[in-house]
């Protein structure tokens, strides 16, 4: 077929490698422009722009397609047989999702109708669901709310984090494009009683609340993992959380049976009190230095038991 592929992140690299190896025609890649990353503000290309680089496929890098008729011209006269649209990061108008031949087709990394929105992996191990998936979706008006063409199911393991659960999507979602442009299965509406948003994460969203129990903060820490990772506060000084691990029940209730308040170290071995149960941090970076086991930690730096996280 003749396609017009739509991404960004790395996220969307596999799905364009596999419909260049199934034989289809990229005509144009569209990604976000170049941005300003790093300690020194250099412009940095997008994923999807080096890789089409590297395959000499021509980049466009619009601003907006919104209100851009210039754009809405150049987009219809490639002529696509369909759009493939993963993690692009711009709005799509109704003039853009009409104009190839079979629509805009969507990559999406949850099982719609759940966990629609921006962050849909952190989401799915933030909640603790046991599995995640990859839906191909007819693009419509609406966020995430088109009709599925084709899914795959994902588990979700007690020690997958964001970055991996990440990974395993990327190789699935470029393994469904290729079946469902060559199966062409009939579209399933979605339930929209049974969505849930998933809202874009701010680097504030990281900030451990030690007041939640402590199964919740456990998944939170793997699900920000790698961005934007969870922090706690002491004596005015962020502390980032690499790792955790869940404290069982018996050891909890005898560390816990002064009722301290949550966030409290608890002996020296940094266990933490949370509103229910007790973690244990295992990789903890301090301001200014790299992520270290909890033991090459403390062998630099005391924590004493009592001094309280907030």
């Amino acid at each position: 077929m003749r396609l017009i592929f739509m991404g960004s992140p790395d996220f969307a690299v596999p799905a364009l490698h596999a419909l260049i190896k199934a034989g289809h025609d990229i005509v144009a890649v569209y990604t976000q422009p170049p941005r300003p990353a790093g300690r020194g503000k250099s412009l940095r290309r997008q994923p999807v722009h080096e890789a089409a680089d590297a395959l000499n496929i021509p980049v466009r890098t619009p601003e907006r397609l919104r209100h851009n008729e210039e754009e809405l011209a150049i987009f219809q006269s490639f002529n696509a047989d369909a759009a493939i649209v993963a993690a692009y990061g711009l709005l799509l108008p109704e003039a853009i999702l009409n104009a190839p031949r079979l629509g805009c087709l969507n990559i999406h990394a949850s099982l719609l109708p759940r966990w629609r929105g921006a962050s849909p992996i952190q989401s799915a191990i933030r909640a603790g669901d046991e599995k995640s998936g990859v839906c191909i979706m007819q693009m419509d008006k609406g966020l995430d709310t088109g009709a599925v063409i084709l899914s795959e199911a994902t588990p979700i393991t007690p020690t997958d984090t964001a970055g991996s659960l990440h990974d395993k999507l990327a190789e699935s979602g470029g393994r469904l494009i290729v079946r469902a442009l060559a199966e062409h299965p009939t579209p399933r509406p979605q339930d929209d009683a049974q969505s849930c948003y998933a809202p874009r994460l701010e680097r504030k969203d990281g900030h451990i609340d030690w007041t939640r129990p402590a199964h919740e903060i456990e998944r939170q820490i793997r699900a920000f993992i790698p961005w934007p990772g969870s922090y706690a506060l002491l004596d005015e000084q962020s502390y980032r959380i690499g790792a955790v691990t869940l404290v069982d029940d018996a050891e909890a209730t005898a560390l816990t049976a002064a009722s301290p308040i949550p966030g409290t170290i608890l002996d020296d071995a940094l266990t933490i009190a949370c509103g229910q149960g007790c973690l244990r941090i295992e990789q903890i970076q301090k301001p200014g230095r790299a992520m270290m086991a909890r033991d090459a930690f403390l062998r630099g730096t005391t924590l004493s038991k009592g001094t309280r996280f907030v």
